[in-house]
């Protein structure tokens, strides 16, 4: 079954945690630096912010994806930039995006708890033309959360101390 613009798109978002072994402001300094992602994510890759831009709202950054035999480029624009706490952007920018990724840091024990959120805002046929190809593309990026945040755990603790 194809699907139309008046789709529910509410149900497709998800939220996965991980405790780093870093403080917040790290691990803040750490995911807002995009060009970074390409260390722990399988999906993206060359990601860099536009000349002149950085961690901040309204800044602009572009992304090099891919997923399984498909590679594409994405522009993306950060929503929100409270170092130690939170980061988010939206592809597709602020105004008319697709989908928002969201970030937050909070103090536990030693180091961080860090919740990686993935919500789609609206329907867009480049992301799927059917239920079912719109579920499975979540549970895939719900797989690649969990690669990630694994992988951006590892690297901290193999940084030792020097991240605290």
């Amino acid at each position: 079954m194809t699907i139309t613009s008046d789709l529910d798109v509410t149900g497709f978002a998800f939220t996965r945690s991980a405790w780093v072994d870093a403080a917040p402001i790290r691990v803040y300094e750490l995911i807002s630096d995009v060009s970074a992602i390409g260390r722990w994510s399988p999906t993206a890759s060359g990601v860099a912010y536009d000349d002149g831009d950085g961690p901040w709202p309204g800044a602009w950054f572009s992304g090099a994806n891919r997923r399984e035999d498909r590679e594409w480029t994405t522009r993306s624009q950060v929503e929100k930039a409270d170092p130690g706490t939170a980061f988010s952007f939206v592809v597709g920018g602020t105004g008319d995006g697709i989908v928002r990724w969201a970030w937050d840091f909070r103090a536990q024990g030693s180091g961080s708890l860090v919740r990686q959120s993935w919500r789609l805002l609206r329907f867009d046929p480049v992301l799927g033309r059917t239920l079912a190809e719109l579920e499975a593309l979540r549970e895939y990026m719900a797989a690649s959360v969990e690669t990630t945040l694994a992988a951006l755990a590892q690297w901290v603790a193999e940084q030792g101390g020097s991240l605290r």
